[in-house]
């Protein structure tokens, strides 16, 4: 996904945003006053509840499905996805559909297209397929932030995704509390809810761009999320960089997160991109690093740009999933 950076000068403080931060005020103070449980060991993400985040996936973007978002940029243009295709990659063996709700393009709409989003939902349920809302925070007003959150909460999704990218807050240190406070509101209000972090690959955040996020929170966040979605699209990546390789940028975002988070069984489902660029070829090599590193699942980014040829070569991420 790549990085949606803009800031906001103001924001409409409405009654929906007023109620919602005087919560997360009250849940603040709750939290503070906690003394954390002693720790017996590396965290634990809840294996039933990061089921959801197995096997094959595939994603939409707002740019992909949603009428509202598309005609805001062109009046005349119209989404390349909507219901029909729910059918189409279930029936290429796809077990999580994960769709963006928001942007801050629109920031006046916390939920896009509710009706559509309700029937592409209620589809994918049809037809066996589970449904996980995502969306791209900028970690400059958390409130705005929980405001669009809370939506996937409550919308009946399986899971809620938290797309980890932005630098459109430039003080990294506020932006990570803000990242954390996000997360600990969310887990804490919604403690059933299966939630995974979709961060950007360490291997960035480590070697490649170290000033991107430095310092990233990894302790404070493992015991939130039931299962870590790396971003590793080692497509964008160059020979001379060495890390033109699947099987070598997938294996590294994998193992990479069990160490940053001190969980050597922490679930993870990476995912490849861009898919536009990939080959059959590919997607074998990214699934023998999943294999090796045991990871629960993959996904490449997006649907939109998935050639048809890909599909049979994405059938190999599949997994059982238990109920």
């Amino acid at each position: 996904m790549p990085p949606e950076q803009r800031k906001f000068s103001s924001r409409l403080l409405s009654p929906r945003r007023f109620a919602l931060l005087a919560v997360l005020a009250v849940g603040a103070v709750f939290l503070a006053a906690c003394e954390p449980a002693p720790s017996a060991g590396p965290p634990s993400p809840d294996a039933v509840r990061a089921i959801v985040f197995k096997g094959l996936g595939t994603w939409w973007d707002v740019y992909d499905w949603s009428p509202s978002f598309v005609a805001s940029r062109n009046p005349a243009a119209r989404p390349p996805l909507g219901v029909g295709d729910v059918d189409r990659i279930a029936a290429a063996g796809v077990q999580t559909l994960y769709i963006q709700t928001a942007t801050f393009r629109l920031p006046n709409e916390p939920l896009l297209d509710r009706a559509l989003l309700r029937r592409i939902v209620d589809r994918a349920h049809a037809l066996g397929v589970r449904v996980v809302g995502w969306y791209l925070p900028e970690f400059n007003d958390v409130g705005y932030d929980l405001d669009r959150l809370v939506e996937i909460a409550r919308f009946g999704f399986d899971g809620l995704g938290i797309d980890i990218e932005s630098t459109a807050n430039p003080n990294v240190a506020a932006r990570s509390q803000n990242l954390v406070t996000e997360s600990q509101f969310v887990r804490g209000f919604f403690p059933q809810l299966p939630m995974a972090a979709i961060p950007v690959t360490p291997v960035i955040w480590e070697e490649l761009n170290r000033s991107w996020w430095p310092s990233f929170p990894y302790s404070e966040l493992a015991p939130l999320f039931d299962a870590w979605m790396p971003m590793a699209y080692w497509s964008y990546r160059t020979p001379q960089s060495g890390w033109l390789d699947p099987y070598r940028y997938t294996y590294e975002s994998v193992v990479r997160l069990r160490r940053a988070t001190n969980n050597p069984n922490l679930p993870v489902h990476p995912i490849g991109g861009e898919a536009a660029r990939l080959t059959g070829s590919d997607l074998f090599w990214m699934n023998a690093a999943m294999v090796d590193s045991g990871a629960i699942g993959g996904s490449i980014y997006d649907d939109a740009t998935t050639n048809s040829d890909l599909w049979g070569a994405l059938g190999l991420f599949r997994r059982e999933l238990v109920k």
